[in-house]
């Protein structure tokens, strides 16, 4: 949802931003690295620690290099297979880190084993919403629906987390975002697969 109704607000208001990165010749793909990595360390150094707020800060810094660096391939007439899978690589890095920090957290000093495992069901079922959709893209399909697309999740999660670490929220809210967001990644994956089945009937 997400991808279709912000995609164009954030490109006009970072496109400023891809310029003046071009104009210091600075790369696409330098771009997507150091995005994944700021955004990899503000998860893995602060959730585990359980500075939710500072944490989502740096994550949110870096995590429109995702927007960025598609801005500035398209303007030098580089957008191509290998931009677009380092940027699905290290996305799935990003995405993996930020809920894995809250598993180190709540597995952890916050002691909470439900907390942790409804994150690591997050972490889990992100993978095979993404996975499902390359794997159809390779075999010549497309799965290009579901509820829950990348976006959607890791907005949401950034919000309930940052909004706890911010005004305390007790943890019950966060596990009711989570919790949701699970379900929602779950029946995104039933939908790709039903989808991918559809066409594999009717292919020849």
């Amino acid at each position: 949802m997400l991808n279709r109704y912000a995609r164009a607000f954030f490109t006009k208001l970072l496109t400023p931003v891809a310029v003046t990165f071009i104009r210091l010749g600075i790369s696409p793909d330098v771009v997507t690295v150091i995005g994944t990595l700021g955004v990899t360390f503000g998860a893995l150094a602060f959730y585990p620690r359980g500075q939710f707020f500072v944490g989502t800060l740096v994550v949110t810094a870096f995590v429109f290099s995702d927007t960025v660096d598609g801005i500035m391939a398209r303007r030098i007439g580089r957008s191509g297979n290998w931009g677009a899978y380092l940027d699905s690589t290290l996305d799935r890095v990003g995405d993996a880190a930020v809920f894995g920090g809250l598993v180190l957290w709540y597995a952890g000093n916050g002691g909470n084993a439900y907390m942790a495992a409804l994150a690591l069901a997050c972490l889990i079922l992100g993978s095979v919403v993404s996975y499902a959709k390359a794997r159809a893209e390779g075999l010549g399909m497309t799965a290009n629906v579901g509820i829950a697309e990348r976006a959607d999740r890791l907005v949401t999660v950034l919000v309930a987390t940052g909004l706890t670490g911010l005004f305390g929220i007790p943890t019950v809210f966060l596990g009711v975002v989570l919790a949701l967001l699970a379900l929602a990644s779950l029946v995104t994956v039933v939908q790709r697969i039903l989808e991918v089945r559809r066409q594999a009937l009717v292919a020849p």
